[in-house]
């Protein structure tokens, strides 16, 4: 006689296959997903993977224990080889391949760096060594960095069967007493938990990255699975309200969260919580649980696929624009996460399927850990190779021995605008000039509140009489070895007073990276000024990048405190914002730059508002040096001039082309020293 799983006897209610958990597997790489492409604005799909992966591999262990007393570490690490490394080897080394072919060049042994890491499963650490913000949208993320959370999962898929075999043994039978297992796992989610909190707060990238702070949301699974038993025994009516309720409780906390909550702190357990809660009431097999919605032909292919999909769509998604030769649309973002889907379908039926069921591996454990081994060494093998490969920059047809010349008047700008091919003198430069920015002058950070004279902010003729202020933020900074040569001519010392994001004038800036507004920088600038008032300069250069934020108001106080000083003003007017990545751009276009070089009227930001800054600048004295001659010509501001690269980045010069300036803005500056 059968019986329907809700009607079964409380005993056999417990069940092998949770297609409850399969569904749920579905909605959390659909949030993933959903979230990345920008489809939708839901996280925590990743935490609601920990939890079932703690579950899953939680309940293999603790059955294999209670069965026979001990745990085969050579099936269950075979498992795990024969499941996860074919296909993580094949998007690595295909990722790579893609990378090669429309990356830029420049980006591609970091690439390399992160595959190798992705192959090795430590992902994660490399993520926290470089302090990377998971959310940044400004072209700098890696198509391998969404293996940091595969890397904590094969971190604990190595250490918790070591950790519950330890622990089993000492409670001396898990058939008697959990107690010891149980009193083990809560402190490992209490102390991963607190860790997670306060490292949120002081160290953000290794809060999200790190396994220590992780670790407790695949423990809870584990949890979980030690109670599985006890929760199948739970009320029927009650197991179905405790599943429709984790439901809603894992994807409403998850909408809740948004790119500026701070992660993971206490904001994943919300959808932590839910997915224990789905599973929880899921155990009892109730006839109308969330398993009713969970379940179908849909949720069972997308769960089937989950692990494919969550490989591909990211790297896919990274490259997108590498790919196409635009940027993303909204469209390709649905291009992007369909096209990723059919290859994880080839990829589960072609690949995962045949490694999974295939009689010998699973029939001779170290068959499957060898077979798998062989095909993450084979990555990482792949990855360290392409470390070596010299980069796949296009030669240039243009041949030359010289070296960059730079700015060299207005008949230089106007004919690098007409230039088409990157010169061999430019292009044996590209690979170094992200590097190529300031050597001299100090910047300070975001979360500086005060300005502090020290001996790196003096560059110029240390010894100098007389004394030139440069007072901005990061383009102001940008200059330090133009201004360094100047002071060094004019045998002047040149102090730079300049923090990343903070306009001299006195405007409400909202600062992107902390949501809010950027108290530091109007405490910053009240300090600076009463430095500068000590100094007693003979002249006080200001510049810095235009904002919309400007107001008249705030640009009159804050020149009205420096003409105060009793020095000559000088308003250098702020350079071009080319609105791209100019080295990654070059890399990809060698025989076509000026594909890379924006139009005027794009790279002139909040033209009125620099008109308003200038006409205050000139009311209070200032002089103005208007910098776009020499950027910008005939409605174009090309991004290479006289062999030299103009920008290091998406919005500051190189430092060689600074320098490039120097006979452009010393007259300006010996005039004003003169008097």
């Amino acid at each position: 006689m059968t019986h329907h799983r809700a009607t079964a006897p409380r005993a056999d209610r417990l069940r092998k296959y949770r297609p409850d958990i399969q569904g749920l597997r579905a909605v959390a790489i659909m949030m993933v997903v959903s979230m990345h492409v920008g489809v939708l604005d839901i996280h925590g799909g990743v935490d609601v993977s920990f939890v079932l992966s703690g579950f899953l591999i939680g309940s293999q262990l603790l059955a294999e224990i209670e069965k026979t007393g001990r745990v085969s570490l050579s099936k269950f690490w075979a498992r795990r080889m024969r499941r996860l490394a074919p296909g993580t080897a094949l998007v690595i080394v295909a990722t790579a391949v893609l990378s090669w072919v429309y990356a830029s060049p420049l980006r591609f042994r970091d690439h390399m760096t992160d595959g190798l890491s992705s192959a090795l499963s430590f992902m994660n650490w490399r993520l926290v060594e470089t302090g990377t913000d998971y959310f940044a949208n400004d072209g700098t993320q890696s198509p391998y960095q969404h293996f940091w959370s595969l890397g904590i999962e094969e971190q604990f898929y190595v250490a918790a069967p070591l950790a519950l075999i330890a622990t089993a043994w000492l409670s001396r039978s898990l058939f008697r007493n959990r107690a010891l297992v149980a009193l083990f796992l809560l402190a490992v989610v209490g102390g991963s938990l607190y860790l997670s909190v306060t490292q949120t707060a002081s160290n953000q990238p290794l809060a999200y990255f790190g396994t220590q702070a992780r670790i407790w949301e695949l423990a809870s699974g584990i949890l979980l699975a030690l109670a599985a038993p006890f929760l199948s025994r739970m009320n029927l009516a009650l197991a179905a309200v405790l599943s429709w309720t984790g439901l809603a409780t894992a994807v409403g906390t998850a909408l809740l969260i948004t790119k500026e909550t701070p992660l993971p702190g206490y904001a994943v357990g919300g959808p932590v919580l839910g997915a224990v809660m789905v599973i929880a009431g899921g155990c009892a097999a109730p006839r109308y649980g969330a398993e009713v919605i969970l379940i179908n032909p849909v949720t069972d292919f997308i769960g089937n696929v989950s692990f494919g999909w969550y490989l591909w769509h990211w790297p896919l998604l990274i490259l997108w624009p590498d790919i196409t030769g635009h940027e993303l649309a909204y469209s390709d973002r649905y291009r992007v996460a369909s096209l990723s889907l059919i290859l994880a379908a080839v990829m589960y039926y072609s690949v995962e399927l045949r490694f999974r069921n295939n009689k010998q591996l699973v029939a001779k454990p170290w068959k499957g850990i060898f077979a798998g081994g062989t095909a993450t060494a084979g990555a990482a093998a792949a990855m360290a190779v392409a470390l070596v490969v010299p980069l796949n920059i296009s030669a240039s047809a243009v041949a030359s021995n010289g070296t960059a010349a730079g700015y060299r008047g207005a008949d230089s700008v106007r004919g690098a605008v007409l230039q088409k091919q990157l010169s061999g003198v430019a292009a044996g430069a590209l690979p170094s000039s992200p590097e190529d920015r300031t050597h001299f002058g100090c910047i300070d950070n975001t979360e500086v509140k005060t300005f502090v004279m020290r001996d790196n902010c003096v560059v110029g003729d240390r010894q100098g009489k007389s004394t030139i202020v440069v007072m901005g933020d990061s383009h102001a900074w940008q200059w330090g070895d133009a201004f360094h040569e100047i002071g060094q001519s004019l045998h002047a010392r040149v102090v730079t007073v300049a923090k990343g994001g903070c306009s001299p004038e006195a405007y409400a800036i909202k600062n992107p990276e902390l949501d809010r507004e950027y108290s530091e920088c109007d405490s910053w600038r009240q300090s600076a000024f009463e430095e500068i008032d000590k100094l007693r300069p003979d002249v006080v250069v200001i510049t810095n990048r235009s904002r919309q934020e400007a107001t008249e108001d705030g640009a009159e106080e804050a020149f009205q405190a420096l003409e105060d000083s009793g020095a000559a003003l000088i308003y250098m007017t702020d350079t071009p914002q080319p609105g791209k990545n100019v080295p990654d751009c070059l890399a990809t276009h060698t025989r076509d730059i000026s594909a890379c070089n924006p139009e005027q009227r794009a790279a002139i930001e909040f033209p009125d508002f620099r008109a308003m800054e200038q006409k205050v600048a000139v009311r209070h004295g200032a002089v103005v040096i208007d910098v776009l001659p020499a950027f910008c010509a005939n409605g174009v501001c090309p991004t290479v001039i006289s062999d030299q690269i103009v920008y290091f980045d998406s919005s500051h010069i190189t430092a060689g082309y600074a320098k490039s300036l120097v006979p452009f803005i010393q007259p300006t500056l010996k005039k004003a020293l003169a008097g």
